[in-house]
């Protein structure tokens, strides 16, 4: 089962990966962009390096995307997978940019993944309150440089393609205490049923 889980910088899906792929047995934890050899490259080039143009970045997260899910997700399809994002996040920052339209992103992302979409997906939705307490206290990446009015935006078109992807989702509130999320998101990935 290949669980997504997506949000913006900040709001606790690494730690909440960390957290729940100890309550099950043969789990693969990985990452978009970095989860694969190539990808940390591409990771390094996006977040730390001087930044690409938005063009050149959306194909950056497709290559990215394309290498993830030839060497970890299609060949581990057996197993839990837990992916600190995805397909979401790199739509929605495209979006936000108005690089191309949404028909012609998830085309090319359908072909990155080659027609493999997760089973569920976990959405962490942050506070502007809470998310500029949070992303104070550290030093930013490229993508968290431009502001948290664009965070907050990337957020809004995250929750509209999730709801409108039709893969069972759950919504969590980034403010939550960490032991509810994290027993809220092991009772989602083990409820058969989805949403």
């Amino acid at each position: 089962m290949y669980i997504l889980f997506e949000g913006i910088d900040r709001v606790g899906k690494s730690t909440q990966i960390e957290r729940v792929s100890t309550f099950f047995d043969e789990v693969i934890v990985t990452k978009e962009p970095g989860g694969t050899k190539l990808g940390q490259q591409i990771r390094s080039l996006i977040l730390h390096e001087n930044p690409p143009s938005s063009l050149a970045e959306l194909f950056l997260f497709l290559a990215d995307r394309a290498e993830h899910f030839a060497k970890v997700i299609i060949p581990n399809r057996n197993k839990l997978i837990l992916s600190d994002r995805g397909y979401i996040s790199g739509m929605a920052y495209a979006l936000s940019k108005n690089i191309l339209d949404e028909k012609k992103l998830f085309e090319l992302n359908h072909i990155a993944m080659q027609g493999e979409y997760p089973d569920k997906i976990i959405l962490f939705e942050i506070s502007e309150e809470e998310l500029l307490r949070r992303i104070d206290r550290f030093t930013k990446d490229n993508i968290e440089q431009r502001g948290v009015a664009y965070l907050l935006q990337v957020q809004k078109i995250m929750k509209k393609l999730v709801i409108s992807s039709k893969i069972p989702y759950l919504l969590i509130n980034a403010s939550d205490e960490m032991d509810i999320i994290t027993k809220t998101i092991v009772s989602f990935i083990k409820d058969s049923n989805g949403n």
